[in-house]
């Protein structure tokens, strides 16, 4: 995958969080992984991609983060279902904003949202991903991102 299309994933978290007001994302510097079982935080929102590339597109973050991000919305509700579907939200916004850059022929699936860590996230086994980590008001998330052109 090219820097550039990575960039576009950056671009996408970065305005996300901006939404939320003054305090800044902090994009750490992407690194590669070889596809072996990746790591993942307390929740995690896969989204499958399909037609001219392939692949997946995953947010995982800690609690910590979600719950300040629900604050962020003035919703005070931080029960395990809100954490569930803002980890699917936050999947679904960067893929659907990616899905814009790239065009009709980036099909992207619902999200798949899981607590802890699963039994295995399918990852293309000839390709690397790329993870792009983030930090907000001291808290951590990974978007994962592994495509085939």
């Amino acid at each position: 995958m090219k820097e550039q299309k990575l960039q576009v994933f950056v671009d996408i978290i970065s305005n996300y969080f901006g939404l939320f007001g003054e305090d800044e994302l902090v994009v750490d510097t992407p690194y590669l992984l070889e596809n072996k079982q990746p790591q993942v935080h307390d929740y995690t929102g896969v989204i499958g991609i399909s037609g001219a590339q392939k692949g997946v597109v995953y947010f995982t973050a800690t609690t910590p983060l979600l719950s300040r991000i629900l604050d962020s919305m003035g919703e005070s509700d931080q029960g395990e279902d809100n954490l569930i579907d803002l980890t699917g939200e936050v999947a679904n916004t960067i893929s659907g904003n990616a899905r814009k850059e790239f065009g009709s022929m980036f099909h992207i699936s619902v999200p798949i949202v899981f607590k802890g860590a699963p039994q295995s996230i399918i990852l293309p086994k000839n390709e690397r991903s790329f993870i792009i980590p983030v930090t907000w008001q001291h808290q951590l998330g990974e978007i994962v991102v592994c495509l085939q052109d």
